[in-house]
């Protein structure tokens, strides 16, 4: 005989074997929170965030004083002259070993670019969240969508066991002499009905998890169940609340506010090519006829050694410096034209911030509206099932009663159950609004 031990430890061992196979369960956090980490769109933006960001970097470092190391060895084909074919170089032989400090002096100045790079990556940040918003928005249908193909399935696995029943009731009202057999035969209609009803509902299931799917998991899969939350839907805000909260969080606000501020620092880094630039520059190595600190040995080398090319021990290690303003004098109206362009940008910018705010203000109204129509008619559409259900319970006593037709029954039937449908295609018009709000507002 097996122990009891033994076969609790089994039956535990069974049970969580099937808790690790089962499908996982999702809810609407959980669509979003996978829908942000494997989307896209949310990629290619959090690249393009990446990317601002190193043109900041950039920019800031276009202001700091550069080093670089030169070196360069020039071969002059000789001709018995101590410069060689070439008379501008200064020998056959020439070698330059030289570390290059490079400074633009009034760039440090010039913040217009660092700035500019700045709003850029605040707009590629807004647009990382306009991108979120809008994946959120295309989950929280999908989500619902197999939330509302759910119920409908159970409406219509509920709807079957009706006309099973009333196919049943006619059966045994024809043996009893009570109904007509026409009556069965329009029972049994239904019935073939509801069983392709009931097919039709578990195929919108399985594609509305299909579309999530693909939005979810690196790897596509639709195995898996949602959390039907219909029933815990928030209460809608008051309108101000609402429009606050958008207001203070849309990113769609955010990017065009940016978007201002870069095109503003474009008409100031324009309008720096009217000023000159002071460029600074020292040189520090070698540039001699031989690759060495000293030269030891006396050459005749030519023109940038006179009129001491003959002495021995000459130092080659030293350093030189430089200083170039470049005045801008005449371009023939390029660089007017270029601050009229970036004036002429700054303006659409300053259209695009109006027309981002009256947009935000439409959608918000349009969604609060629909929030609020769809709560509305909650009480109706639940009035509308209880009176359904009532219906057909009374149509049914009648039939039995001999008060009914069976066309009346089966009518009574697919009201009840376009009522139920009706009713929970409200509370998913309902959640999806407010779900959508709580996006637009920055609350989900």
């Amino acid at each position: 005989m097996i122990p009891r031990k033994l076969l609790f430890l089994a039956a535990a061992l069974c049970a969580a074997a099937r808790a690790q196979n089962a499908p996982p369960e999702i809810t609407l956090q959980d669509a979003l929170a996978r829908a942000r980490q494997y989307g896209g769109q949310i990629q290619a933006a959090n690249a393009a965030v990446l990317l601002a960001r190193e043109d900041r970097v950039q920019a800031k470092a276009n202001r700091l004083p550069s080093v670089n190391a030169f070196n360069q060895f020039i071969y002059t084909e000789g001709n018995g002259t101590p410069s060689g074919v070439f008379v501008a170089n200064d020998g056959v032989h020439v070698y330059n070993e030289q570390a290059i400090v490079h400074e633009e002096a009034l760039a440090f100045f010039r913040k217009g670019e660092v700035r500019r790079a700045a709003a850029a990556e605040a707009i590629a940040r807004a647009r990382l969240e306009v991108a979120a918003r809008g994946l959120n928005v295309t989950v929280i249908q999908d989500y619902y969508a197999i939330v509302s193909a759910q119920r409908k399935l159970a409406n219509a696995r509920t709807a079957l066991d009706e006309a099973q029943r009333f196919f049943e009731i006619t059966q045994q009202l024809e043996k009893g002499g009570e109904a007509a057999h026409s009556d069965v035969i329009k029972a049994q209609i239904d019935l073939e009905s509801r069983k392709r009803d009931l097919s039709e509902a578990e195929v919108t299931v399985q594609k509305a998890k299909i579309a999530l799917g693909v939005l979810m998991f690196p790897n596509f899969s639709a195995e898996f169940n949602v959390v039907d939350d219909l029933q815990q839907a928030p209460m809608l805000p008051p309108l101000p609340e609402a429009q606050a909260q958008a207001t203070a969080s849309s990113p769609d606000l955010a990017a065009a506010r940016a978007g201002v501020t870069e095109a503003k620092e474009e008409v100031t880094v324009a309008r720096y090519a009217y000023i000159p630039s002071l460029g600074l520059d020292v040189f520090y190595g070698i540039d001699a006829n031989q690759f060495a600190i000293t030269s030891n040995e006396a050459q005749a080398t030519g023109r940038s050694t006179l009129p001491n090319y003959l002495v021995e021990g000459r130092r080659n290690l030293g350093y030189v410096a430089q200083a170039t303003l470049n005045i801008p004098v005449w371009n023939w109206g390029a660089t007017r034209s270029r601050v009229k362009q970036a004036e002429l940008r700054r303006n659409q910018a300053q259209l695009d911030l109006t027309l981002a705010e009256r947009t935000l203000q439409g959608n918000l109204a349009s969604l609060y509206e629909e929030a609020r129509i769809a709560q509305a008619q909650l009480d109706s559409l639940r009035g509308s099932v209880d009176l359904a259900s009532e219906s057909l319970r009374l149509t049914l006593l009648r039939y039995q009663a001999g008060e009914a037709t069976a066309l009346e029954v089966v009518d009574a039937q697919t009201t009840l159950n376009q009522a139920r449908n009706a009713y929970d295609d409200g509370l998913a018009r309902y959640r999806v609004a407010i779900a959508q709000l709580q996006t637009l507002t920055g609350t989900l």
